[in-house]
Order: structure tokens, then C-alpha cells, then sequence
């Protein structure tokens, strides 16, 4: 296991803004450390959890903040 997964039992998870207020497509994320972030669904928290760089976090958040994923 690496440090970034063994970060995530201690991560400070947060609802994202974007997510659906009936929690149907509730997204949770996290800040790790060295600018990574991990994306989890709130309905399933032991399930699987997606680290990206700090690169891929920006693209994201860059292709929601302008709509590119529509």
C-alpha cells in the first residue's frame, strides 16, 4: 500500500458543491498531500476512491468550471 492510499483512511472528506441534493450523485472529495486529491462516492465510503495528480485535479476542476463535460 502506498502513503497515498494509506492517506485515504485518514482523509478529511468533504460533500462536493455539485453534487445532487436528493443524494442521489453525491460525490465526496479529499486533499492529500503534495497537491493530490481523491474522489469518492459518498453512497459507497469502504468502495474504491480515484487520487489524481495535481495535474488532473486542475483539468477537472477547469472542465466543470467551464462546462466541457456537458
Amino acid at each position: 500500500m502506498d502513503d497515498l492510499t494509506r492517506e485515504l483512511t485518514t482523509a478529511r472528506w468533504r460533500k462536493s458543491s455539485l453534487s445532487g441534493d436528493d443524494g442521489s450523485d453525491c460525490v465526496e472529495v479529499a486533499a492529500l498531500s503534495g497537491g493530490h486529491h481523491a474522489l469518492r462516492d459518498t453512497k459507497d465510503r469502504t468502495g474504491p476512491a480515484l487520487i489524481l495528480t495535481p495535474a488532473a485535479w486542475t483539468s477537472l476542476i477547469t472542465a466543470l468550471r467551464t462546462d466541457a463535460l456537458g
